[in-house]
């Protein structure tokens, strides 16, 4: 007996394919753009820096996101907050879970305009469209309107905005919902990781090896 699951279907295949290999030009684009920066990307404000990398895919890896999918099936969360969509590559496993878990939503937040129209066109051409609502803007701003609960959390958009993301949630973060961050290796991200790591706070948190390492803290 074959069981179907939506991260084999062909056109989300297709999608994380193109995306992924777009992705390894990743190094010599960003390359491109500091260059073009006098003072490089530190004096930027999150908008001016998600402006100038537009092009930039910055996607989780493939092992994490079957990560993120694996963990959305068994946790079955009604409502998956992602802050930092970029291209969507993440969103796409968190929305592949929901589908296949019958139930659910994703809320992802994203900067940069040139990113969102192309993101709605591949969440279209998928066929996850209906599952996904793209919040534009800052998430400091637009995660406030939210009046569910945020049942999974993924936190991978701009390293030293991580933490007041997750302070400004923490009141719709129910006992056992799972929070995930990305890049543990990045020393932007040394207070977000601080903060989750001190049981003072609220939370047991663990290392999960895959790729740049990810965060995977539970709500206590």
């Amino acid at each position: 007996m074959t069981h179907t699951h939506t991260l084999a279907d062909p056109r989300i295949e297709v999608a994380l394919g193109r995306m992924f290999e777009r992705a390894e030009q990743d190094d010599v684009t960003a390359a491109r753009v500091s260059a073009q920066l006098p003072g490089g990307f530190e004096p930027l404000t999150p908008q001016e820096r998600a402006d100038a990398v537009a092009e930039v895919y910055m996607p989780i890896s493939a092992r994490g996101g079957e990560l993120l999918y694996n963990l959305v099936r068994a946790v079955r969360p009604a409502t998956v907050v992602e802050f930092g969509m970029s291209f969507g590559i993440s969103t796409l496993y968190l929305a592949a879970a929901v589908r296949d878990n019958g139930t659910g939503r994703v809320i992802t937040t994203e900067l940069s305009k040139d990113k969102i129209a192309a993101t709605r066109r591949t969440f279209a051409e998928t066929g996850l469209d209906d599952l996904i609502t793209v919040l534009e803007g800052d998430a400091r701003d637009t995660l406030r309107g939210l009046d569910d609960p945020a049942d999974f959390v993924l936190l991978d958009g701009w390293k030293e905005l991580c933490l007041p993301a997750l302070r400004l949630l923490e009141p719709r973060l129910r006992p056992g919902t799972l929070v995930v961050a990305d890049d543990v290796d990045l020393s932007s991200l040394r207070p977000y990781l601080d903060y989750v790591r001190d049981p003072a706070n609220g939370y047991q948190s663990v290392t999960f090896p895959v790729e740049d390492g990810m965060e995977i803290s539970c709500r206590l």
